[in-house]
């Protein structure tokens, strides 16, 4: 059956970002509804962002475009040229290779809740706008823009 029930969709809290760069990100929590419907080409999540959080770091993606809609609260959408307050029934696409970094923020004092898009594209690579860390969709791993890899917790 395609109904999708939320109630059994696993809730995923954080970002897999290295300390530091998770810190904005920690309260966040992602159903990925896509993978529970079994689509392979694109995938859908529905974001639930309490206060004071990041969606993500800022980044733009090399062969992926994305999309927002937001269904309940209000978002502060940070982008190269600026912010722009998106609120419920709002939408927002980010085009894959433009190099305009975005995210959003949480600055009300209310929970936001919205549908994030994107294509899944495999040769895709994410770089982030304001920090030292991209991302390949190939394995998943976040390194520096020179591709070394993140320091690990060697102990635990």
């Amino acid at each position: 059956m395609p109904r999708i029930d939320l109630a059994v969709v696993p809730q995923r809290q954080g970002s897999g970002y290295p300390p530091p760069f998770d810190g904005p990100c920690a309260e966040r929590v992602r159903q990925r509804l896509g993978n529970a419907g079994g689509l392979i080409d694109f995938g859908i999540n529905l974001m639930h962002l309490p206060p004071g959080n990041w969606s993500s770091q800022r980044h733009w993606h090399s062969h992926e475009d994305e999309f927002v809609y937001v269904l309940a609260g209000e978002l502060t959408l940070i982008e190269d040229d600026g912010e722009t307050l998106l609120r419920a029934g709002d939408c927002a696409a980010f085009p894959k290779g433009s190099g305009n970094g975005h995210h959003m923020i949480n600055r009300s004092g209310e929970m936001a809740v919205y549908l994030e898009v994107g294509s899944r594209h495999p040769a895709d690579l994410t770089t982030c706008s304001d920090i030292d860390m991209m991302s390949a969709n190939a394995d998943g791993r976040f390194v520096h823009k020179d591709g070394t890899p993140y320091e690990t917790d060697r102990h635990g």
